[in-house]
C-alpha cells in the first residue's frame, strides 16, 4: 500500500451503465460475503481449519444472507425513499414500520445493537437516544453501510453523513466510525479508486485518533504480509464478543487490500480470519464488488444468492439485493422515490 498522505482523490462517477455494474457488484458482492462467511461466524483460524481445511467457497447445504443482507436491504429501501433528505426521524419511523411495530416473527441473527434499539424504541424513545444501550459500538451500521455508498457514489463525504444519519437511531461512537468508513470506501469505489483511494477515502471520514482509524491502519499496514498478519494486527485477543466495529470493518478493509481489490480472494480472506465472518466478509465483498463490478463475482456464487428469506426481518422478505441495487443507480432512483410499492408492504 501506497503512503495514505499521498493518496489522490477519487475519480469522477462513471456512466449509470458503468455505475450500475458497480453498484450491482457491491450489493450482491455484499450479499454472497454474507452468506460465505455465516458458517464460520464466531470461529477461530483453527477450528475453520479442523472442520473444513480452508473455505474455498460455500459451506452450507443452502447459502443465504443473514442480518447482513437484510439490514443492507432495509438500508437502500430507506435510500430509494428518502435519499439525501434522509432524517434520524425518518430512519426510526421505517424501524418502527417495518420491525418494532411488527409482531416480531423469527427475529433470528441480529446483533446485540439491534436488540437493545428496538427495546428502546417500543419504549418510545427516537434518535439519539435509541441507540443509547450497551452495545452501540458493534458492527451493526457496518454491515448495512455500504447502500450509502452506492448511493452516493464519488461522494465519501456524502456517503458518511448518511451513514452517520442512518446509524443516529442504533449506534454511537466507534459503531457509527465503522459504518462511515464502510460508506465513504464504497462510495470511492464506485467511482472506479484503485484500493489504496477507497483506503484513504474510508481513513478520510473518520477521526483520525478514534479506535476505528488506528485499527484500520493497522489492518491495510499489514496486509501484504496476509490474512495472519492483518488478523494479529486487529483482534482483541481474549475479547468474547467478535462484533467490534473497529475490530470488523479493520479485517474487512484489511481483507480487501491484503486482495489488491480481487473479489475472491477479499471475501475469502476475509471468511477464513473468523471472527465476525459473515459481517466482515459482506465488508469486504461490497469494496471490492463495487471496486471490480458484478461480473468479479463467480458466477456459482452469485447464482446462489436469492430474494431474501426474512429470517432475520420479515418485512424485507422478497427483496433481492440486485432490485435494491437498481433503485440506487442512475434511472431508476426517481422512479423508486415515488413509488412506494418498492417498499415492503
Amino acid at each position: 500500500m501506497a503512503a495514505i498522505a499521498c493518496i489522490p482523490s477519487a475519480p469522477a462517477p462513471e456512466d449509470s451503465a458503468g455505475r450500475r455494474e458497480r453498484a450491482r457488484g457491491a450489493l450482491l458482492g455484499l450479499a454472497v460475503g454474507d452468506a460465505l462467511g455465516a458458517p464460520a461466524e464466531n470461529m477461530r483460524p483453527s477450528e475453520i481449519r479442523a472442520r473444513w481445511g480452508r473455505i474455498t467457497g460455500y459451506v452450507a447445504e443452502h447459502p443465504a444472507g443473514t442480518d447482513d443482507t437484510e439490514y443492507a436491504i432495509l438500508t437502500g429501501l430507506l435510500l430509494a425513499r428518502h435519499g439525501s433528505a434522509l432524517t434520524p426521524e425518518q430512519v426510526g419511523a421505517a424501524w418502527h414500520e417495518w420491525i418494532a411495530d411488527r409482531c416480531e416473527g423469527p427475529f433470528r441473527g441480529a446483533g446485540f445493537s439491534e436488540r437493545g434499539t428496538l427495546e428502546n424504541l417500543r419504549r418510545g424513545l427516537a434518535a439519539p437516544l435509541s441507540a443509547q444501550h450497551r452495545h452501540p459500538w458493534s458492527d451493526g451500521l457496518a454491515m448495512r453501510a455500504a447502500p450509502h455508498g452506492v448511493f452516493a457514489a464519488g461522494r465519501p463525504a456524502e456517503a458518511a453523513r448518511l451513514a452517520a444519519v442512518d446509524g443516529s437511531v442504533s449506534h454511537d461512537g466507534e459503531g457509527i466510525y465503522g459504518g462511515q468508513a464502510v460508506a465513504a470506501g464504497v462510495a470511492a469505489a464506485m467511482a472506479g479508486a484503485p484500493v489504496v483511494t477507497v483506503v484513504a477515502a474510508a481513513l478520510a471520514l473518520v477521526p483520525e485518533d478514534s479506535w476505528t482509524a488506528r485499527s484500520l491502519r493497522r489492518a491495510v499496514t499489514a496486509a501484504h504480509l496476509g490474512e495472519r498478519a492483518v488478523r494479529s494486527a486487529v483482534v482483541v485477543g481474549g475479547y468474547p464478543w467478535t462484533d467490534l466495529a473497529p475490530e470488523a470493518v479493520a479485517l474487512a478493509f484489511g481483507a480487501y487490500a491484503a486482495a489488491d481489490g480481487d473479489f475472491e480472494q477479499a471475501v475469502l480472506t476475509a471468511v477464513n480470519m473468523g471472527r465476525d465472518a459473515d459481517t466482515t466478509a459482506a465488508v469486504a465483498g461490497a469494496l471490492a464488488g463495487a471496486t471490480r463490478g458484478v461480473h468479479a463475482i463467480p458466477e456459482t456464487w452469485a447464482a446462489a444468492i436469492g430474494p431474501a428469506r426474512g429470517s432475520c426481518l420479515p418485512a424485507m422478505a422478497g427483496h433481492h439485493v440486485l432490485d435494491i441495487a437498481d433503485l440506487l443507480t442512475p434511472g431508476t432512483f426517481v422512479l423508486a422515490a415515488d413509488n412506494d410499492t418498492e417498499a415492503p408492504t
